[in-house]
């Protein structure tokens, strides 16, 4: 038998000029149990805030009358309104965008259309970070009873890293669990002869620094992003404090087993394997995690060197053997990047 979110005291404040886009967004968070006040002009939301603040706003930046963004700055300048979590809906998923939110103070940017689960988790994450109590919705709250990971990270203020700047540097202390939110990740090995190896790559809403974490060591490896993205930090005092909760400690164990996997493969393949099956190999898990994060086609997105450091093989080898695969019609490459076309044969051949 279905059961409904339970009611919450939160109200929220949606400002949204777009019939349809209000319309939904307003049944999913009131199907989470929020209650939900909608405006679809600037001015008049601000009065609806002013007369009753809100416990969070959700803002289109593009309304009639008074855009999100200066209604963004007038609440920052009205007492009553000043700590209320501010949240921009733009319509544009891009870097440029994204900055531009943080810049201004907003306390999380949703391009639009948003997915539900996206939308409930950052204003859950929001509320309780603010010390509301968030809706019981499935965003926030893991199959065995609690907070999720993922909703605990959002709770902390994002952090934007342009692209190939690190995020820490092998050596570096321990201070943090990382959280992907959008953009990707690879995490470095420096070999004694400066030769660098790719351990990880990470993706939205993937987690990294467990290890080094839950060692209470220093960096084993460095962290880097690949493109503009957008972190979260769990400082490592919080991390440590949820563990205590059953649900968190599942959701960190089976984390870590996930990644132990895929690192003894990968070892396994550098140990013994030939160059082209390493190589294979390495292509089928990255087409893997571009389909499982949703890229429809599921283009690889990495540079020949990036590969290279992946493998464990020279720039050189890896453009000459995927030149062999382009002309046997086993993948095609463009400036999107690299496309599988027959992701079956290439995990069955014996080379």
């Amino acid at each position: 038998m279905a059961h409904s979110a339970r009611p919450t005291t939160q109200r929220l404040l949606l400002l949204e000029h777009n019939p349809a886009y209000q319309a939904a967004l307003s049944g999913v968070l009131t199907a989470a149990g929020y209650q939900v006040a909608t405006a679809d002009e600037g001015w008049a939301g601000l009065a609806i805030a002013r007369q009753q603040p809100p416990n969070l706003i959700l803002c289109a930046a593009t309304l009639p009358g008074l855009d999100g963004y200066a209604l963004l700055l007038l609440c920052q300048q009205t007492v009553a309104l000043r700590s209320v979590p501010f949240i921009i809906l733009g319509e544009e998923a891009a870097w440029p965008a994204w900055r531009w939110a943080m810049e201004q103070g907003a306390d999380d940017y949703l391009p639009q259309p948003c997915e539900a689960s996206v939308l409930l988790r950052s204003v859950a994450a929001r509320l309780l970070r603010t010390g509301g109590e968030p809706a019981s919705t499935a965003a926030s709250v893991s199959q065995e009873g609690g907070l999720t990971l993922a909703a605990l990270a959002t709770s902390y203020p994002p952090h934007l890293v342009a692209r190939r700047q690190s995020v820490y540097t092998e050596g570096d202390k321990s201070r943090y669990l990382y959280y992907v939110q959008a953009g990707r990740v690879k995490t470095i090995k420096t070999t004694s002869f400066g030769k660098e190896l790719i351990t990880s790559i990470y993706y939205a809403q993937d987690f990294f620094g467990f290890k080094d974490l839950l060692e209470q060591s220093t960096h084993q490896d460095a962290a880097v992003a690949i493109e503009d993205t957008v972190l979260h930090c769990i400082p490592a005092a919080d991390f440590w404090q949820q563990l205590r909760c059953p649900g968190i400690s599942l959701e960190v164990m089976r984390k870590l087993a996930g990644r132990k996997r895929v690192r003894e493969t990968m070892l396994l393949d550098m140990a013994y394997h030939s160059l082209r099956r390493r190589l294979a190999n390495a292509l089928l898990m990255l087409h893997e995690q571009a389909e499982a994060h949703g890229y429809v086609p599921p283009y690889i997105q990495l540079t020949r060197e990036d590969l290279a450091a992946l493998v464990g093989i020279t720039p050189e080898s890896v453009s000459r053997t995927l030149s062999e695969f382009r002309h046997d019609h086993l993948l095609e490459m463009s400036a999107q990047g690299i496309r599988l076309l027959q992701p079956g044969y290439l995990r069955i051949a014996e080379w």
